[in-house]
Formats: structure tokens, sequence, C-alpha cells
């Protein structure tokens, strides 16, 4: 009788583990090492990469492996960006305390949105979702307590110094980013996220197997909430700014999907991949404005037309790379 092993990790993953490790610990002692006059840009940049990561990640497993396309998520940006500076300035919490409290909030305001969004689907549920955040961009607009449509500024910190601020801001958004990757990971290796993939290829044969459809997907849509609203909470304990109009844009998502697109969607290394292309094309030509929006979507659309399955997607099907393996393959 012939003996079935289930094969789950490759040689490769174990390599870029250790090699994740190092990474990590190289980036943690950026405040040590990085010159002293460009110390704060290094760590503000790698503050906004690891937004955009978190961000781009949780738009990833809520459309790439969860089926739901959602061009809204930045209602939950901004969400967690306003529930962070209202913690900390009206309710006296200290904002590094207040940014997984924010992004708790996020995940709890999207249990009742989602009795809302799941009415409707596919290309309905992604217009409603869009929708749905222009409400919360227009509520916190008309809301004086923090500034209306003019926003307003992070105060709590008076009294925390500038180098103490921008240090504990950096290892907070490495370990935020760290940890949000690691879940998501070990989600998707679960029973759960073997649930999760089935619901998003055919929920009328997943739910014929004993799948749990609706509770999934309201598990997830939670998820990318809170997941959003981290990175929101984050972006904006560096920015010590938020406005509706910035905290709200569409253009959140439309990065997010670049970036998931760009890297490839429904694989972990894609946000990734995607996250460090973009960070690389906004630093280098931003400043060429409108131009600059085009350049993003026509190698949107090169990538789309040659690399179907995004670039790592293509380096996967080609040589087999997969620094996350979720796939179960019998040997």
């Amino acid at each position: 009788m012939s003996r079935f092993t289930v094969t789950r990790s490759n040689p490769l993953s174990f390599v870029a583990l250790c090699l994740g490790l190092l990474l990590v610990l190289a980036a943690a002692s950026i405040p040590y090492w990085a010159p002293e006059d460009n110390r704060s840009a290094w760590m503000r940049e790698f503050v906004e990469i690891a937004c955009y990561l978190v961000f781009a990640l949780m738009w990833n497993l809520l459309a790439g492996y969860g089926g739901m396309v959602s061009i809204g998520q930045q209602a939950y940006f901004g969400f967690g960006g306003y529930a962070m500076l209202m913690l900390s300035n009206f309710a006296g919490i200290n904002p590094f305390v207040a940014v997984p409290l924010a992004a708790l909030c996020a995940g709890l305001i999207a249990v009742p949105v989602s009795f809302i969004a799941f009415r409707l689907q596919g290309g309905y549920f992604a217009i409603g979702t869009w929708v749905i955040a222009e409400v919360f961009r227009l509520s916190f607009a008309n809301m004086s307590v923090v500034g209306g449509g003019s926003g307003t500024s992070l105060t709590a910190f008076s009294g925390i110094s500038k180098a103490v601020r921008e240090q504990t801001t950096f290892w907070m958004a490495l370990a935020g980013m760290v940890v949000s990757v690691v879940l998501v990971y070990v989600f998707l290796r679960s029973k759960r996220g073997l649930a999760l993939m089935a619901i998003r290829d055919n929920e009328v044969a997943a739910e014929s197997q004993g799948i749990a459809v609706q509770r999934t997907k309201l598990a997830v849509y939670v998820v990318a909430g809170l997941g959003a609203g981290l990175a929101g909470a984050m972006y904006y304990l560096s920015n010590l700014r938020i406005t509706p109009d910035a905290a709200f844009s569409v253009n959140w998502t439309a990065f997010a999907i670049f970036m998931v697109v760009i890297g490839g969607i429904g694989r972990i290394e894609g946000p990734i991949v995607g996250a460090l292309i973009f960070w690389v094309l906004n630093k280098f030509f931003s400043d060429y404005g409108s131009w600059y929006l085009m350049g993003l979507g026509l190698l949107a659309i090169v990538v789309t037309i040659y690399f179907k399955q995004g670039l790592w997607g293509y380096a996967q099907q080609r040589w087999g790379w997969a620094l996350f393996p979720t796939q179960r393959r019998l040997d």
C-alpha cells in the first residue's frame, strides 16, 4: 500500500525565514546606525512603507483570498486614524497605546457595516463599500470636535521628545508590519484559511461541504477592517495631523489595488513586492504630478496584460518560488 505525505514548505521558505529575521533585526537598529542628518527621514519613510504594506496586505486578504473586492477600505484606514487621535487628545490615552485600541475600534465598527455591505454582491459590493467610505468621510467632515473639514492635529505628544516619539513610532510600525504578515500567513495555512479560499472559488460548493460561508466572510471582513485601522492609526501617529479628505481618500484603496496587482494577487509575497515597487516609484517620480499617476496606470496595464498573475506570480509559476507557501502538496 502506497504512503503519501503532505508537503507544506520548501527549502526556499526556510531561507526566506532566516533572511527575513536578519532584515527585521537590521531594520529595528536603523535608529542607531542611520546617518544622523537623515535619521528622521529614514524612519518616516519606513513608517510610510510599513503602513502601505499592512493596508495592501489586508486588501489582498479580503479580495485576493476572500473574493470580496472592496474599493472602500479607506473607511477603516481613516476611522483608525481618527480613533487614535480622539483617544489620545480627548481620553488622555498615551498615543502609542491608542494605536492598537484604534485598530480594535475599526474592527468593531466593521461588524455593523458588514450587515449593509454583505447585502450586496459582485460589482454592487465594490461600489457599496466606496459609498460607505464616503459616508464616513462626510460624517467626520461635519464633526466640529475634530476640526470638521479642515481636520485636527495630534496634541497628546506634548512632553515627549521628538527623538523618543520618532523611534517609538518607527518600532511600532515595524512590529505592526511583522505581526500582520505572520498572522495572515498562519491564518492562511490553517483550516479556516483553506475554507476561505474554497469560498472564493465557489461559495455554493463550499457551503455544501459544511463551511460556514457567511461567518467566515464576516470574520475576514472584520480582520481586514482591523488591519486597515491599524495602518491608519500608525500613519497618522507619524503624520501628526489628519483631515477627512486625506484619511478617507479613495487613493488609499487605489494604491493598495495597484500594489497587489503588480506584486501578485492571492499571494502574501504580492503586497510585499508591490509595496516596495510603489514606494520606489513614489519616492522618485511623485513630483511629476499627473504624469506620475498616468505612469502608475500604464505600468498596471502592462503587468495585467503580460504578467496576469503579477510579477511574483510569474516568478512562482516559472521557477516555483514561494517564500510563504500556503498550498498543500501530496508527495
